[in-house]
């Protein structure tokens, strides 16, 4: 009080309370009426009521704003590469574990201190044999963290969090110092309402103490919330650096073809310019499996002739496929794989840089060993790289019309009718091949590939086709990402040597102009 007394205008004080002398006679008379004609009772069951509903609807706004701030700031980018799993993982963890008590936001130091914890938690997951694996951070790189996370933290908190866009800094310093002199102030009401009413100064503490829990239980969560979010954005970003996905330049998702694209789409087709980056498409299988088949029917009506792919293929050749429904693709024939042109290290690559592959394989050869050799392969070559996802592979088996009864062929042909001879094996061929080849039977479509007779193609493997295009499209993007990635750095390298030779050229005459005469 004593400190609180010489800072008080009095006189400023006086016209406050002659102010409210008003309302104040206006409680008094009304508390004393409602006391004289017996109503008094009934007031303070509706002030009761009044007040538990009121409680109750602040009770259910704080459970509707916790379910609100409880939502992740942040979901795991579906695009990003096997090896960000784990990674997301310590990151979740250790923003669920940040506590308000630990992290008070009126100490500025709590920005660089949690950020640098998230970005360490990232950083151990991709180098855990490294005593300090932040260092592994380049300057440019971790300025774009910080700023890719205060941008999304920006927008969340713009979003979420009432008045916060009129609302400065000086003015919660200025509301915590006027809620400290208020504070005192109020001590002095309580004190005297108790003395004049007691009753309803009673019920008010009861009211404030449940209002304050709420406020505080209401505040906590918010805070609890902002580190949730800013945990959530720093190791996003962290994510997406280590895992090569945050280049320096624009944020504009990759539109233009890579180099690789450009020279195919030359081969396959010098009159078709792609506006953005096709779908690269590779066919696999053995030799006369029917690739090059399945390549033509694909085409449907659009081809002039159905006859424009050769019968026998020895390197990868590139087609251009355009039809309703599908991003612009590349389609590669290719050797089969039991062929004296078959380069399985080439293969390999092809098939590192496809973003789908269709592996046909004959229903009526039982004799799969070259065909699961190559998979095995490629498979295992797909698991070492953990910074791409790999693409989705389909099975076709072709030549159906050949199995048992040979000479029945009326189809369509429904694959549950245990009654038809030719639909049983039919559908035993397709587990078969799904054994055979290690494919999840509902990606192996059954297909008939003869001339005048295609079956099964513009309708079940065009379905599954475009039922794969969003998978396909997120390998696109992180090809793509790493093609430019790798042509970002090179520019990077060119414009820093140019840079650095200016200097060295100028440094002469700079110094020149340093030295005093």
């Amino acid at each position: 009080m004593k400190s609180l007394i010489p800072q008080m205008d009095w006189l400023r004080l006086a016209v406050l309370l002659i102010s409210l002398l008003p309302l104040l006679a206006l409680f008094i008379l009304g508390f004393i009426w409602l006391w004289q004609n017996g109503q008094l009772i009934f007031w303070l069951v509706a002030m009761i009521g009044c007040a538990m509903l009121g409680y109750g609807l602040q009770r259910w706004l704080v459970q509707r704003d916790r379910k609100l701030l409880s939502d992740p700031a942040a979901e795991p980018n579906p695009e990003w590469p096997p090896s960000a799993d784990a990674a997301w993982k310590q990151v979740v963890v250790l923003a669920d574990n940040c506590r308000p008590e630990d992290w008070p936001l009126e100490q500025g130091t709590w920005v660089l201190a949690l950020g640098q914890k998230a970005m360490e938690t990232v950083a151990h997951c991709y180098h855990p044999d490294a005593d300090k694996p932040l260092y592994e951070l380049t300057i440019p790189h971790t300025l774009l963290i910080i700023e890719r996370a205060s941008r999304d933290l920006r927008l969340d908190v713009a979003e979420k969090i009432p008045f916060s866009n009129r609302l400065t800094i000086g003015d919660f310093f200025r509301i915590q110092r006027w809620t400290e002199k208020a504070e005192q102030l109020f001590k002095i009401y309580r004190a005297g309402s108790i003395l004049v009413n007691p009753v309803n100064a009673l019920l008010g503490e009861v009211w404030r103490l449940f209002r304050e829990r709420s406020f505080n239980q209401a505040r906590d969560e918010l805070h609890r919330w902002f580190l949730r979010a800013y945990v959530y954005k720093v190791g996003y970003y962290a994510i997406d650096l280590y895992s090569g996905r945050l280049p320096l330049g624009e944020e504009q998702m990759p539109q233009t073809a890579t180099p690789e694209t450009q020279t195919d789409l030359a081969v396959a087709d010098r009159a078709t310019k792609a506006a953005v980056e096709p779908l690269r498409i590779l066919v696999l299988g053995r030799a006369n499996a029917g690739k090059s088949s399945l390549i033509n029917a694909l085409f449907g009506e659009l081809t002039a002739a159905a006859d424009v792919l050769s019968d026998t293929t020895r390197t990868l050749q590139p087609y251009t496929l355009i039809r309703e429904g599908l991003t612009q693709a590349l389609i590669f024939d290719s050797p089969g794989c039991d062929s004296s042109f078959f380069d399985s290290k080439q293969m390999l690559i092809a098939a590192g840089n496809a973003d789908l592959i269709i592996w046909v394989t004959p229903a009526d050869r039982p004799d799969r060993q070259s065909e699961r050799q190559f998979l095995d392969a490629l498979h295992s070559h797909q698991s070492v790289q953990m910074d791409r996802r790999p693409a989705p592979l389909l099975a076709a088996a072709s030549f159906i019309d050949r199995l048992r009864p040979v000479n029945e062929w009326h189809p369509p042909y429904d694959l549950t009718d245990t009654g038809n001879a030719k639909a049983v094996n039919i559908n035993a061929a397709i587990r078969a091949v799904a054994a055979d080849l290690a494919v999840p039977v509902e990606r192996v479509i059954p297909v008939c590939l003869q001339h005048g007779s295609v079956y099964n193609v513009n309708d079940t493997l065009w379905a599954v086709i475009l039922n794969h295009q969003d998978e396909a499209l997120r390998v696109r993007l992180m090809r793509c990402l790493d093609a430019r990635k790798h042509t970002e750095d090179w520019m990077l390298l060119r414009r820093q040597m140019a840079g650095a030779g200016r200097f060295l050229r100028d440094l002469p005459e700079i110094l020149g102009k340093r030295t005093p005469k």
